[in-house]
């Protein structure tokens, strides 16, 4: 492959990657404003647009492999694909976070708990997840360190939510109340536990991504776990 048409496949595998994002980040948004609004019809869109972000990841795959085993990258091309390759994978993943959300839209019965506000926590993933592919498309070492400290933010919001659910249902009585089948409420409960969890995974992936990010820049792991 002449050196033109090999930087120009660079260009295409960084731009592909970005566009997997930009896919992801909707889908995100899309499932968090479906669960906000109990809205299924906007879940049922999540969950059936997983199969476009597995293939897109599927594509990008195989491109990253085959850079590397046709043209034999060194250096910084090299990390760059790598980086790329590792980048694909949590975007993936954060995509199938939001089929979760969209999957907790479908069961969910009533909102128990409206101080915990996970729109909030949406918002900091979502601003997580944005911050990490600029700095992966700007290759700003800075805003890769911007969102590792950020995790620990929304490490400490998650925590308090799930603790204000656990406290409430200690100190709470709600099969007291006759009309409250207990099942569904346990069920509606764990979801948004789930949630809660899930999204703490979100920001964990845009960490990743990151971290990722600034090793392409820098041949540095410091970030890496």
């Amino acid at each position: 492959m002449p050196r033109q048409e090999y930087q120009a496949s660079l260009q295409s595998l960084r731009d592909d990657v970005l566009y997997l994002s930009e896919i992801v980040a909707e889908r995100l948004r899309t499932g968090l404003t479906a669960l906000e609004q109990k809205d299924t019809e906007l879940a049922q869109e999540v969950i059936e647009g997983d199969d476009e972000v597995n293939r897109l990841y599927l594509e990008l795959e195989q491109d990253c492999i085959d850079l590397i085993a046709l043209q034999q990258p060194v250096a910084s091309d090299l990390r760059f694909i790598a980086a790329s390759f590792k980048i694909i994978t949590d975007l993936e993943r954060i995509g199938d976070l939001a089929v979760n959300l969209a999957d907790y839209t479908l069961s969910a019965k009533r909102d128990l708990f409206p101080e915990v506000n996970v729109q909030q926590l949406g918002e900091v993933t979502i601003g997580m997840l944005d911050d990490a592919m600029e700095a992966y498309e700007e290759r700003d070492t800075e805003l890769c360190y911007k969102v590792a400290e950020r995790d620990d933010e929304l490490d400490s919001m998650c925590e308090v939510a799930s603790e204000i659910v656990v406290r409430d249902l200690i100190e709470s009585d709600p099969f007291s109340d006759e009309d409250l089948n207990s099942e569904d409420y346990m069920e509606d409960v764990s979801r948004l536990l789930l949630t809660i969890r899930d999204l703490e995974r979100v920001g964990d992936h845009g960490v990743n991504i990151a971290a990722r990010s600034l090793y392409m820049i820098e041949d540095d792991d410091e970030l890496l776990y």
